[in-house]
């Protein structure tokens, strides 16, 4: 699932988008095409929104 596909205003926890993260290196040996680089580069962004949202959270 891309986060394009999330309905708006679902966020996903930190770990959630790590373990997607994960799962796509995995998937692909790592080794990204061009599509899948656009992938990572979004689940990286998701990732680090959703750390922030948690940092936030904690203070």
């Amino acid at each position: 699932m891309s986060p394009d596909s999330l309905p708006p205003g679902s966020v996903r926890s930190a770990a959630e988008v790590n373990e997607q993260i994960r799962a796509l290196w995995l998937r692909t040996g790592g080794t990204l095409s061009a599509q899948e680089r656009a992938e990572y580069e979004l689940l990286v962004v998701e990732w680090a929104a959703a750390i922030r949202g948690e940092i936030i959270e904690a203070a």
